[in-house]
């Protein structure tokens, strides 16, 4: 038998042992796991502990593509759920996945709820997460936009653009920080001033390893050294010494592409669009209309 039907037979029992058991497993493949029993529970190679003080309400599933949703709620505790790390946004979209499960036979489980956190809440010790079903992505607008700039961020699939390619990345540490937003660096003079304007910062090592943000300026200071500010600060407080990962950046025009990146095979927008003004441009009054010369 399934795991499915495994608990659905317990269920017809007459005697129930079930309980609630979650999975939340981060961007960066951080797993944590927790349960509503009074023992810890292992199954999936996850091991839900019991001392968190997890809890949920109903949740509330709906047919067709109506969004189920649901709230969980806990205690912020240095052994689990840190309040520094939802400042951090570590767990902001993190994927959650719900069973109900039968905990004298683990066997005996069934997915109840599967999707990712929404609107994250803290406070008074305590955090209060929304979460949002599968069919909340489809509720997302997609199709391709027609516009001049590329609509391909560097080095995604569209792009193709190996971002690892000496000369096109640097790591080294930061030599000092002004509130989370502006990193000094003392010699990046193999590359010119703006390499990494619209580019990405990535933090190595420290508090704030795994975090990221995009490069507003890139310029050099007046003492000499390399400013790297970002369009927003961070959300922990990286140190100087802390290891960090600069990536050129691209300002989605053609001739970037061309030049900078070699990569106009995979250019993503359309350079040669009639600008806007094109549409209300009048028809010719010429007799002469085949699109042949005048003379």
């Amino acid at each position: 038998m399934t795991h499915a039907e495994t608990l659905h037979a317990h269920l017809d029992g007459g005697l129930g042992t079930v309980a609630r058991a979650w999975a939340v497993t981060r961007r960066d493949g951080t797993v944590y796991g927790f349960t509503d029993h009074d023992r810890d529970l292992s199954f999936e190679g996850i091991t839900f502990r019991a001392d968190t003080g997890l809890s949920a309400r109903a949740l509330q599933q709906a047919t067709g593509l109506s969004v189920d949703n649901t709230e969980a709620m806990g205690a912020l505790t240095d052994s689990a759920i840190r309040e520094e790390d939802i400042a951090a946004g570590r767990f902001d979209g993190a994927e959650v996945v719900s069973w109900l499960v039968n905990w004298a036979d683990v066997s005996g489980r069934r997915v109840m709820f599967r999707g990712h956190i929404g609107e994250l809440r803290r406070g008074n010790g305590a955090f209060h997460a929304e979460l949002r079903g599968l069919t909340d992505l489809l509720s997302r607008p997609l199709g391709r936009v027609y516009q001049k700039p590329c609509s391909a961020v560097l080095g995604d699939k569209g792009c193709g653009f190996d971002v690892t390619r000496p000369g096109y990345f640097h790591e080294g540490p930061v030599t000092s920080v002004k509130e989370t937003r502006s990193f000094h660096f003392a010699d990046l003079s193999e590359f010119e001033p703006g390499w990494f304007q619209r580019g990405r910062l990535v933090v190595l090592s420290g508090a704030a390893a795994g975090l990221s943000g995009a490069i507003k300026r890139d310029e050099l200071a007046s003492d000499g050294s390399r400013r790297i500010d970002l369009w927003e600060p961070l959300r922990a407080v990286p140190q100087p010494g802390d290891q960090v990962r600069l990536i050129a950046g691209c300002d989605k025009r053609f001739e970037t592409c061309r030049l900078k990146f070699n990569n106009v095979v995979n250019y993503q927008g359309f350079p040669d669009i009639p600008e806007e003004d094109w549409v209300f441009v009048h028809a010719t009054q010429a007799k002469t209309t085949s699109g042949g010369s005048r003379r």
